[in-house]
């Protein structure tokens, strides 16, 4: 039995339908299609259509026209038929239990008339309910794509949910009819747009669903697919503190991204992307995401919309539309209007022609895979959704906000190309960060099943600090356990690949295992370099390395045939290789084609530039032929040489793009690596010697004036080419804590800088005199100093020469210092200038900073003030004591402090004076007095009190409590609070210290001997050593002593200082850095022997 319905006649529905016949009690419906004779039949009501096709309620959807079909013979049979009505319809399961069974000797009409009586009861109760859904729909709160479900519809699914859907729909035209019927045109109207659009939105919602419910893992089109909402890990998104164009190569940023920032970062879930801050008073309308390659972009936005479709968060958007720069290039040369291009691509909504009374959402995944030319400037305005144009100019109408300005955007990109959207537009810009270690673990362990085997390579992987970082990436992560697995597959416990170089060789010689096993159907041996693989290997080099000198890092199939590859062997080779085009719409037959990561291209280029020279003798990276053919290739010069310009080459780029293609080039150099890929490639017959002069090459480069990015890129150069000696002669000064500042040659600077820098321990505090407070030294370990949260610069003798490097670490987005002390240096106003550059930065974090007695006058006020009117100024604490800031500097500064923008809690300008423009410590001298009631019997005063001597017999002083009866050592008379400096003479061995005035007088125990206890600080010297202590804890350091000691206390900054006074220069010795919570009382310790003194 079926409803059937269609365009129906007004005319013929307002006539009256013919009585029924007492002997009959059915009900037909019918067509003017049916090919059933309606005359022939009992009088009975009639329903016609012009269009029999739009069956739209059936009891059944393979049941028979009425005519044919049997006449029920019980009622279990019936009430199966039944069931399928709708959810309104499990009533009638209680109610047919009181319709009788068995046997009957009544005619089958008495029992028709039972069932029909159900039948019209819950007839009548459907078509109630939806007319109630469908008044909802008209209501003015309703959302536009409202289907007004209820809430036991909601549970059915399958058959019953498409059955009930064309119950519904059955309704809902009738109801359009009637509707219009009574001249109700406007409301008809509305309930056609608002049901048509539902529609369209169920169909799109279960297209993407069936889109984005599975993934590939790695690459699209390779491995095996996995459902998304199991694999899924929720990725850290974070607000950008700017939107500042990062352009340095992704791996330094990576590298940066690894460290862990100075304090917790706000994460934004994915499903809130759009979500308003409390703070925020305009609503998000465009969303700007930055990443790097791999790091999970598309799967955000592709979890973000299968969250969407599955009914799960962002219900009041209507439409999201998802679309990829790589798709939207290959309609580059053609015209589209908005309504169009959303039609081209996603066919569902073609019902819809108006999209303004909608809330949807466009996703533009890939910004820097586009090559639509999007001029912002050039490009005409188009307010018009309807109106044909290019591409490029919908998309630039649609940011500005011209065209569809209720749409939301959400534009993903990596970070160097973020710059081609004016920063204007995007109303939020996120970050995502890849995998913590914790992630990193959590990967490895998932697809490692063998705890045992996991843990092994989870170790391995934290060796090597390359790999470690690049397991940031996800993408990374799966291109490690790849090789892994087979390397543990086929060596059992054999060695693991170590470095960059190694891994991708690795990779590269899986996949071509992989390709030779899965398409050439040949067994897997050793010999997997078929000419065949080796043929495409080359090509897939050459293409890599045309385009990355192009910066291109999506190809078409003209940019392959270029380079004489076949496109149907590319596309099959899907373990480097990988083709993405919407080959399920037909729509064209362009192929957009990517290698898995930018990394990948930088190997494969890399191998490129190996092989052309090893097969041809040409040096691409100076891009002329050399002397080197295989009869004199014994001379190695030639083969030296593409190294050493590839260097040159890699350090003239600006922002490092060429710093993983130079590592993986000096990998290839080595012999071990070349017979990984034996069979692809022919070893060179003088690597060793090859080897040595790049090691000397790259090392003579770390030692000239290069920045610490570009130093630190050469040490992982080092370590690709197996070469760790200077990193490891190092290292061992520092464990035997025998690091001699003095000697430090620049490579050896840099080198310290490394290991800081590449150290898993967190930088916390960072001082500069621990290992030489000289400028040289500051500007080798800049990035030490960009690592870490505080940075102790005070008394290193720096300059204005300083401030510009400076400033822009705080200028950095990486940066993530918020303490500075730059006290006691001699930057003037000139430095103050050019730091302050780095202040007013967006990117600045900078809470605290330091610049007492920097030789500053008023005119560093106005700089300074600039700083604290600014916007994004942190700065809440200012220190500029012991400077002559004069009364116009301090007036300059009031204008700051006066600023709504200040965030400035303590600001400290006194004492003051022009005494202070006196560059250096001594400015800080005290007048020390020797407190003669703490002196030990066995020390002699002479010299008006101003010397004291180790004597064998004791001195007649008077008995008094403060005085140390064992212990050869006395106290001065003056708690010191503030800046104070002193020096002393002295002849043998001598305890120079500072003390609490409550350490013991007694006795021979620690707790009175300077040095010995958590109350007293103290450098020992003696001849040919200086040692410091502290609680009982000594520290040597290598200095040649002289008779002249200085000490200088810091005591609101907690610092410390002992040098050694030669002429009239100071050699710092050592800092002591802690939080002094009592005045501190300058005391001596005067030898085990007689003879030795100190003078003041």
């Amino acid at each position: 039995m079926s409803l059937i319905r269609g365009h129906e006649d007004q005319r013929k529905l307002s006539e009256p339908e013919p009585e029924p016949e007492p002997r009959s009690s059915c009900v037909s419906f019918s067509s003017n299609n049916s090919k059933r004779n309606h005359t022939a039949e009992p009088s009975c009501v009639s329903w016609k259509s012009n269009q029999s096709k739009d069956i739209i309620i059936l009891f059944k959807s393979d049941q028979p026209p009425a005519a044919k079909r049997k006449r029920l013979e019980n009622d279990d049979q019936l009430e199966s038929e039944l069931k399928h009505f709708s959810s309104d319809y499990q009533r009638v399961d209680q109610q047919s239990s009181e319709v009788p069974t068995g046997p009957s000797v009544q005619p089958h009409q008495t029992q028709l008339d039972s069932i029909f009586m159900l039948v019209e009861e819950n007839i009548v109760t459907f078509v109630k309910n939806e007319l109630k859904n469908i008044q909802k729909v008209l209501s003015p709160d309703d959302p536009e794509c409202s289907e007004g479900q209820s809430e036991d519809e909601e549970a059915m699914g399958g058959e019953d949910e498409e059955q009930r859907r064309s119950s519904r729909e059955a309704v809902m035209k009738i109801a359009l009819n009637f509707l219009r019927k009574m001249k109700q045109e406007e409301l008809a109207d509305r309930l056609q747009s608002r049901t048509q659009a539902g529609n369209c939105q169920r169909k799109l919602k279960s297209n993407l669903k069936k889109k984005f419910q599975c993934v590939f893992e790695g690459i699209a089109k390779a491995g095996s697919p996995a459902l998304l909402n199991q694999i899924y890990t929720e990725l850290h998104i974070t607000e950008g503190l700017t939107r500042e164009v990062n352009q340095e190569h992704e791996v330094r940023q990576i590298e940066t991204a690894n460290r862990k920032p100075h304090k917790p970062e706000t994460t934004i879930r994915q499903e809130d992307i759009f979500r308003v801050q409390h703070e925020r008073d305009q609503p998000i309308r465009t969303v700007m995401t930055k990443g790097v390659a791999g790091i999970g972009k598309t799967v955000l936005t592709q979890k973000f919309t299968l969250d969407w479709a599955e009914d799960k968060t962002n219900q009041n958007i209507q439409f999201i539309f998802p679309f990829t720069f790589r798709e939207l290039n290959v309609l580059k040369e053609k015209k589209f209007s908005l309504v169009e291009l959303i039609h081209h691509f996603f066919t569902e909504t073609k019902g819809i022609s108006n999209f303004e009374q909608f809330q949807v959402l466009f996703i533009f995944d890939g910004l820097d895979e586009s090559r639509l030319p999007l001029d912002f400037k050039k490009n005409a305005v188009l307010t018009d959704a309807s109106e044909s144009s290019s591409v490029d100019v919908l998309l630039t109408n649609l940011i500005r906000g011209k065209l569809l300005p209720s749409a939301l955007l959400w534009i993903t990109t990596r970070p160097a190309a973020a710059n081609q959207i004016p920063e204007k537009f995007p109303d939020r810009v996120t970050d995502i960060r890849g995998f913590d270690d914790p992630q990193k673990e959590e990967y490895f362990r998932k697809k490692f099943r063998d705890e045992d085997q996991a843990s092994s390579i989870i170790s391995h992987i934290k060796t090597s600090q390359s790999l470690h970082i690049m397991c940031h990436i996800p993408v990374f992560c799966w291109i490690t356990a790849t090789v892994l697995e087979d390397v543990l597959k086929a060596n059992g416990r054999g060695e693991l690949p170590k470095t960059l170089t190694q891994m991708y060789i690795h990779f590269l010689v899986v996949q071509t295992k992989l390709r030779k096993i899965k398409y050439d159907g040949e067994p897997e041996t050793d010999q997997h370099w078929s000419p065949g693989s080796r043929k495409i290997i080359v090509s897939l080099a050459k293409l890599a390395f045309d385009q990355l000198q192009k910066g291109n890092l999506i190809f078409y199939e003209s940019d392959l045939t270029e380079c004489g590859i076949d496109i149907r062997a590319a596309s099959v080779y899907s373990g480097v290789f990988t083709q993405i085009f919407r080959e399920e719409r037909g729509l064209y037959q362009d192929k957009v084609f990517c290698f898995v990561h930018l990394s990948v291209q930088e190997f494969l280029a890399a191998l490129h530039v190996h092989l052309t020279f090893i097969n041809s003798g040409i040096n691409l990276m100076e891009e002329q032929l050399t002397s080197c053919s295989s009869e004199v290739r014994e001379d190695q010069s030639a083969e030296t040489d593409i190294y050493k310009s590839a260097v040159d080459k890699a350090l003239q780029s600006p922002d490092g793009h060429l710093d993983l293609f130079l590592r993986f080039l000096m990998g290839l150099s080595l012999q071990t690596n070349q017979k990984l890929l034996e069979g692809l490639l022919r070893q060179t017959g003088c690597c060793f010697q090859t080897n040595q002069e790049t090691v000397q090459y790259v090392k003579k480069n770390i030692s000239e004036n290069l920045s610490a990015e570009k130093s630190i890129n050469l040490f992982h150069c080092l370590n690709e080419l197996n070469d760790r000696s200077l990193v490891e002669e190092i290292q061992q000064s520092l464990s035997s804590e025998s690091l001699s500042a003095e000697r430090l040659s620049p490579a050896q600077w840099s080198a310290l800088a490394f290991i800081l820098v590449s150290s898993e321990q967190s930088l916390d505090v960072f001082d500069l005199k621990k290992y030489s407070p000289s400028e040289e030294a500051f500007l080798r370990l800049i990035p030490v100093v960009k690592q870490s949260k505080k940075a102790l610069l005070s008394q290193c003798n720096l300059s204005d020469r300083s401030c510009e490097p400076l400033s822009s670490v705080l200028g950095s987005s990486s940066s993530n210092l918020i303490e500075l002390d730059l006290s006691n240096n001699n930057l003037r106003d000139s430095g103050v200038a050019l730091l302050c550059a780095g202040l007013e930065s967006p990117q600045c974090q900078l809470e605290i900073l330091r610049l007492s007695a920097c030789n500053l006058s008023g005119r560093s006020c106005h700089h300074l003030s600039s700083v604290l009117s600014s916007q994004s100024s942190s700065l809440s604490e200012l220190d500029l004591t012991n400077n002559d800031l004069k009364d116009s500097g301090v007036n300059l500064l009031s204008m700051g402090l006066a600023s709504p923008n200040c965030k400035l809690e303590t600001v400290r300008m006194e004492p003051a004076g022009v005494q202070y423009l006196k560059p250096g410590l001594r400015k800080y001298s005290c007048r020390l007095s020797i407190d003669t009631n703490s002196v030990n019997r066995n020390l002699q005063l002479s010299d008006g009190n101003r010397k004291v001597t180790h004597v064998e017999e004791d001195q007649r002083y008077p008995d008094h409590p403060d005085r140390f009866d064992w212990c050869r050592q006395l106290l001065c008379t003056t708690g010191l609070t503030g800046r104070c400096y002193w020096e002393v003479e002295r002849k043998g061995r001598v305890h120079v210290s500072v003390s609490y005035r409550g350490i013991r007088r007694k006795g021979d125990s620690d707790n009175c001997e300077f040095g010995y206890n958590d109350k007293s600080w103290s450098l020992f010297c003696s001849d040919g050593i200086y040692s410091v202590y502290h609680n009982n804890k000594g520290t040597s350091v290598r200095l040649n002593s002289t008779s002249r000691v200085a000490a200088y206390l810091d005591h609101p900054a907690g610092t410390l200082s002992f040098y050694k006074v030669c002429s009239d220069s100071l050699i710092h010795i050592h800092t002591f850095s802690t939080t002094f919570s009592e005045p501190l009382y300058p005391g001596f310790g005067v030898g085990f022997r007689p003879g030795s003194s100190v003078s003041l």
